[in-house]
Formats: C-alpha cells, sequence, structure tokens
C-alpha cells in the first residue's frame, strides 16, 4: 500500500509539471491575459495539491501508527494468553519473560532473571542457541514431561541482542504410556557360577550336595523377588526371564547377588562367584538373547565376578572388584594348543602382532610363538612397526640369531604376503584401540587371539580362536604353558626362554603382583630351558639419566585420598618411565594405588599401578582405559594434563562412591 502511495504522489508532480509548461507557451506565444488567469489558478491548484497531499500523508502516517500499536497489543495480548507454557530467554539461557501458563508449572515460584537449566536441567542451552536442535523431547520439570521447542527471535542488527522463545508442551501422558510399555517389556538375563567345579573340588564329598543346593536355593529365591521365570539348562547355568522394571532396580542396587552368592560358606575354600549377562532394548526377545550371550562372555573374558548390561549400543559393567582365581587346571591350555596347532598348519603362512608401543610381554609372547611356529615348518613374520626403550635391548639380542635377522617386519610391507590362509595371532591385546594396526587385522579372514587382559568392550571380533585368561599373570606364562603341547620336545633357544621369562617379569613386577602356582611353573620349565636370571635380570637395567629422570617424576607426586597422582614433565616425555614410576610409588608407606600422566603431541597417556585394595581397571575403565586390577593404563585425546587430572579425580571419586554402596 506504501508503494501505491508514493505511485500516486509521483504521477501527480508529472501532471503539474505538464500543466506549467502549456501554461507558459500560453502566455508568451497567445493571449496574455488568459494565460495570466490560468497561471492564478494553477498557483491556487498548487497550493490546494500541497495541503491535500500533506493531508493524505498524515492520515497514512496515522493509520500506520494505529494499526501497529493494535498489532503489538494483540501480539502481548496473545503471548500472555496462549494455551501452553512461553518462555523468553537470553542467548545465554537467562529468563527474561514467561506467560500465566508457565507460571502454573512454577507454582508461582519467580524466575525472572534465572538460568533456564535451574528448571529444566536437561534442557542444552548450547544447541539451541547454536541452531543444531530446536526440538527436546521429554525434558523433566519438576513431576511432568515436555518437549521444548526452540526458535531464536532477532530483535536488533546486533547478534547478541538475540532472543530465544521456548514453547513447552505437555507429553507427560504419553511419556508415562511410553515408560510403562518399556518398563513391562521382558529382558534376558544368563548366569554362570563361574567356578563352580573349583569351589566342589575343595570341599568334602559329603557337603557337595550341601553347597549345590544352597547356590540353587538363592538363585531362586533371588528369582522370585524378581518375579522372574528362572530355568536351569546346565549344571551350573541358569536363564532369566524378567522385566525391564526388575532389572532397572537390579541395576540401581549394583547387582547385590554377587555379593549374596560369594558370602555363601558351606565349608568350601573358595568363594562362590557369578558372572551374569543381561540382554535389553532389542527388537525383540531372539535379539535380547543374543545381547545376552555377548554380555556374559564379556563378563567371563573380564575374569567373572560381575555382571554386564548389554543394549544395541551401550555397555554397563557392575562388580569384577575382586580378583581372578587362578584356574589350577592345564587341561584349557593343552585343548587351546592343539587347536592352534591344526589351524597353523592349515595356513599359508602366519603372522604376529601385538599391540601398540610393545612391551617385553608382547615380545616375549612373540617371540615364543615365533620358535613353535617355525618347528611346525610354516613362514612366520612378527609385525614390528615402532620400537621402544623398554624392548630395545632385548629386540638388539634377539636379532643377532640369524632366524630372526628378517623375521620383524613393517606392517606395511606384509600386505603383499597376505591371503586367503593367511593367519594372524595377535598376542597381549584384545582391544581394537590398542592393537597394533587395525587396518591390517581386518585385511585377514583367519585370526587367533591370546591375551591375559580382561576382556575390554571393543574386543575384537571374528576370530577362529579365543584364549583369553584374566588371571595368568602374562601372556608369556600362557605360551610357555602351550609349548609343551604344541610341540613334543620344544626347541627354544636361550635368548627366547630369556625373553618369555622376562615378559613373565615384567607383567608381575618381579613375582610380586598377580603372581600364582602356575607362574611359577612356568618360570622354572623356562629355567629348564636355559634362561638366565642374570641376563633377565639385565634386560631391566637403567643408566644413571634415566634412573634421574624417573627421579624426577616421583617427585612431582601429590597425595589424593591416599592415591599417588605424578606429572612426567614435558622435557622427559616417556611412556616407560612413567610406567616405572607408577611401579616406584608403590613402594613408598601407605600408598594404595599411583597414577602417572604424560603428554605426548595431543594424547595424555595414564599408567595406573595398584596393590590390589584399590581396582585400576575399573577407575581407568571409566576414561575409555582397562587392564588389571593391579595394573591398567588410558590414553585421553585433545585435553590438557590438568583436564586429565580433573577427569581422574572425577573417576576416583565415583569409584570411591560405588565401593561405599
Amino acid at each position: 500500500m506504501d508503494n501505491k502511495y508514493n505511485y500516486f504522489i509521483n504521477s501527480s508532480k508529472v501532471y503539474m509539471i505538464i500543466i506549467a509548461v502549456l501554461i507558459l507557451m500560453l502566455m508568451v506565444y497567445g493571449n496574455k491575459i488568459i494565460g495570466i488567469t490560468a497561471a492564478g489558478l494553477y498557483v491556487l491548484l498548487v497550493i490546494y495539491n500541497i495541503k491535500n497531499t500533506r493531508f493524505r500523508k498524515n492520515k497514512w502516517k496515522k493509520f500506520i501508527e494505529n494499526f501497529s500499536s493494535q498489532l503489538d497489543v494483540a501480539t502481548r495480548s496473545t503471548l500472555v494468553k496462549l494455551p501452553f507454557p512461553l518462555v523468553i530467554i537470553k542467548m545465554n539461557g537467562d529468563v527474561l519473560w514467561y506467560n500465566q501458563n508457565f507460571c502454573t508449572i512454577l507454582k508461582g515460584k519467580d524466575i525472572l532473571g534465572q538460568n533456564i537449566k535451574n528448571i529444566a536441567r536437561d534442557f542444552n542451552v548450547k544447541q539451541a542457541a547454536n541452531g543444531r536442535e530446536n526440538i527436546f523431547r521429554y525434558i523433566r520439570i519438576k513431576d511432568k514431561h515436555y518437549d521444548i521447542y526452540a526458535n531464536i527471535v532477532d530483535t536488533s542488527e546486533n547478534p547478541k541482542d538475540k532472543i530465544m522463545i521456548l514453547y513447552f508442551y505437555d507429553v507427560t501422558t504419553s511419556y508415562d504410556i511410553m515408560t510403562s510399555v518399556e518398563a513391562d517389556k521382558n529382558t534376558i538375563m544368563l548366569m554362570e557360577v563361574d567356578n563352580f567345579d573349583d569351589v566342589i573340588k575343595t570341599m568334602e564329598e559329603d557337603d557337595k550336595p550341601l553347597i549345590i543346593a544352597e547356590i540353587e536355593r538363592t538363585i531362586n529365591i533371588y528369582a522370585q523377588s524378581l518375579n522372574s521365570m528362572v530355568r536351569k539348562y546346565e549344571s551350573n547355568k541358569y536363564v532369566f526371564c524378567i522385566q525391564n522394571k526388575y532389572i532397572e532396580k537390579e541395576m540401581e542396587k549394583k547387582f547385590e547377588i554377587l555379593d549374596t552368592v560369594r558370602e555363601i560358606n558351606m565349608g568350601n575354600k573358595l568363594s562362590v562367584t557369578l558372572s551374569i549377562g543381561v540382554g535389553r532394548g532389542g527388537k525383540n526377545p531372539q535379539e535380547n538373547e543374543q545381547y545376552a550371550i555377548s554380555a556374559k562372555e564379556l563378563a567371563l573374558g573380564r575374569g567373572g565376578d560381575q555382571a554386564v548390561v548389554k543394549t544395541q549400543d551401550k555397555l554397563m559393567f557392575y562388580g569384577g572388584k575382586t580378583k581372578e582365581v587362578e584356574k589350577r587346571t592345564k587341561v584349557k591350555a593343552r585343548v587351546i594348543a592343539q587347536a592352534l596347532v591344526d589351524i597353523i598348519k592349515d595356513s599359508s603362512n602366519v603372522f604376529i602382532m601385538g599391540h601398540s608401543k610393545p612391551d617385553i610381554d608382547c615380545l616375549g609372547a612373540s617371540v615364543g610363538l615365533h620358535s613353535v611356529v617355525g618347528q611346525l615348518n610354516k613362514e612366520c613374520s612378527i609385525i614390528l612397526d615402532n620400537s621402544n626403550e623398554s624392548i630395545k635391548f632385548i629386540l638388539n639380542k634377539i636379532k643377532e640369531e640369524e632366524e630372526y635377522k628378517n623375521a620383524f617386519v613393517h606392517s606395511r610391507d606384509c600386505e603383499d604376503n597376505i591371503n586367503q590362509n593367511s593367519l594372524l595371532i595377535i598376542v597381549d591385546v584384545y582391544s581394537e584401540g590398542y592393537v597394533q594396526n587395525m587396518n591390517l587385522v581386518e585385511k585377514f579372514n583367519r585370526m587367533a587371539i591370546i591375551d591375559h587382559h580382561r576382556k575390554p568392550p571393543d574386543f575384537i571380533k571374528n576370530s577362529l580362536l579365543n584364549y583369553i585368561e584374566p588371571y595368568a599373570s602374562s601372556t608369556s606364562e600362557l605360551i610357555t604353558e602351550m609349548l609343551p603341547y604344541m610341540v613334543e620336545k620344544p626347541k627354544i633357544k636361550t635368548i627366547e626362554a630369556e625373553a618369555l621369562l622376562a615378559g613373565i617379569c615384567v607383567d608381575t613386577k618381579n613375582f610380586y603382583f598377580k603372581t600364582g602356582v602356575r607362574t611359577f611353573e612356568a618360570a622354572s620349565f623356562l629355567r629348564r630351558l636355559g634362561a638366565d636370571t642374570i641376563n633377565v635380570k639385565k634386560f631391566f637395567s637403567d643408566n644413571l639419566d634415566t634412573y634421574l629422570k624417573r627421579a624426577e617424576i616421583i617427585k612431582s607426586a601429590k597425595i589424593y585420598n591416599n592415591i599417588a597422582i605424578a606429572i612426567c614433565p614435558e622435557k622427559i616425555g616417556n611412556i616407560l618411565l612413567t610406567a616405572q614410576a607408577a611401579d616406584e610409588l608403590l613402594n613408598i608407606t601407605g600408598i594404595q594405588a599411583s597414577f602417572v600422566f604424560v603428554k605426548i603431541k595431543d594424547e595424555v597417556f595414564i599408567s595406573g599401578r595398584s596393590l590390589g585394595d584399590i581396582n585400576v581397571q575399573i577407575i581407568l575403565e571409566d576414561l575409555g582405559g582397562g587392564g588389571h586390577m593391579t595394573m591398567a593404563g588410558t590414553k585421553l585425546e585433545s585435553v590438557t594434563v590438568d583436564e586429565a587430572v580433573e577427569k581422574l579425580k572425577n573417576a576416583i571419586r565415583k569409584y570411591v562412591e560405588e565401593d561405599e554402596d
């Protein structure tokens, strides 16, 4: 309308100019009296036109102002009387205004000037302000749930003056229905008495039926408390069908059945322990069963005495704070050894790979396997992309042997030799994130894994053979046990036996930690094969500079809840020294655990050690790492050392709180 008005005014001006030109021509070339009269009339017409134009302009302006005023009143009235809650906030979340319906949510409480996070804790202000998200589902406010729709409004040319309008839709009814349906869905739980045979063997013959009956009674009472269906399908295995709401309560109680069963005492010398796998959130019972099977395997692979809850994209761990119990039978070692021999014989060639930044245990296990594969007359290579100070001395000694001059290859140099029948044996690692080269692993169709770490969430899948024994002190111990079953009379060179013994020494800290009867049996076997303990001691000798650097790291230690936390100076930046410093800190009176940080490029590495009272594996698993109860590690990316320390302290607090519960 404004454009039409301007067009009318501009058209009038053109007509006035044309009339003026005609009058001028009349006065010059025609009758002057008529021309003067016409000029007078023209002046009167101009005056009238100016007044009329001003009148129209003022009238139009007044109309616009009245309309705008009425529109503002209507807008304000609409915002106030909207049938659903509405809030206007700043881009940082501070509340500027809210309508009457939002007052009913607050029950009269005034929140002007406060941050919206004080009311809706789950609402993400940053995501809304960045425009990444404009709909937020099922946000809880007091005892109701709302869908929040966010709309950004520009109030001026200055971006800082933007505001955000939040519309709240009450979805409590639909949320309650959805929650009720989810709560009533069935979940599959698999339970196994993981040390059943070992417990029975420790008892008198007359007492064995008593403890079997007590275990069954405890499990049946537990099933009744959950209103669950339970069926025993093997002597030590049970399957449960439970509603989600009862599983959630168990998760809150951290599966107290683990502690209840452990307290059974019918004359047994070993505590009874359970491994539990829970599958939930699947599309159907069959999918939940698969989740439960994977969860229970993971619980067993991590040493047992724990529960694992698995959904499609999430894993939750409960328990696992007890020490792994050494299995005294070597039957499994014999069976695995014979199966591995069959796989090796069916392979065209064999490759051995360890974890990134390999230690002596990883190297010793690789060398021990290389020797056996050679005795089976198969071509074998050890994949080693990078050496480090921890293995440099022993690696140079090994390479002096004729058989090992070309045994070590870089991962990029072995791809051409991989075929359909090539076998990859992965040692001392079971995690996709820590294996030396995961891209190369994916090129193999045939794999075997031998490891002594607890099974991680990102474990390597699709292997032909898994030998995961968390009770073992080291992978070198596992390989040593398998040697006599793989070849009748193993011909192990002295340096190979010493490498295996050194691997055991490293992971047991010279037979202090995770040392069982079979650990000493493996060491004595290697000693008979010619391993010299003096030579092994030389593998770990340090020069004065290394000793002083380690002392400097220890000097930086600070005590936090009987836990030593130290930071490796940037000028040192050595992962091996951080691990050694963590070991040394345990020699200080009153220190129950130690954590040492080192930053290398954009990554912060953490080495954790414990005397057993504190489970460093569970603490570092919270930061994406893993390992054992007394020895674990992790790495954090794109963080500062101070941020990493704070993350560790939070994980320690969480561990302590759960332990107290």
